[in-house]
């Protein structure tokens, strides 16, 4: 069992830094290339590119949290979520809202 994770293609974890706009400032992400990917199929299903999807990501979490102490992480736990539910799931609340 452990082989399958452990045969992982170091390139997957390997860091990517992008550069991004947030509320007009312009600012680094650094996350693993294997985190790009993923936030590029979220945002392909929510018909956006990446930055905008950050960007509205980013707007809608300071109008409900306030500033995020690790947006990054926060990033990070965003593709975890989508990958326990589905994209399905993910077009439907898109749906439905």
């Amino acid at each position: 069992m452990c082989h399958f994770f452990a045969s992982q293609h170091p390139d997957s974890y390997a860091f990517e830094t992008r550069s991004i706009r947030l509320n007009g400032q312009s600012t680094s992400i650094r996350l693993e290339k294997i985190f790009w990917r993923l936030l590029e199929q979220i945002a392909r299903q929510q018909d956006m590119s990446v930055p905008r999807f950050i960007s509205t990501l980013h707007g809608e979490v300071l109008n409900l949290w306030g500033e995020v102490a690790n947006f990054t992480s926060h990033l990070r736990c965003i593709c975890v979520v989508a990958l326990e539910n589905g994209p399905e799931a993910a077009l439907e609340r898109r749906r439905v809202a």
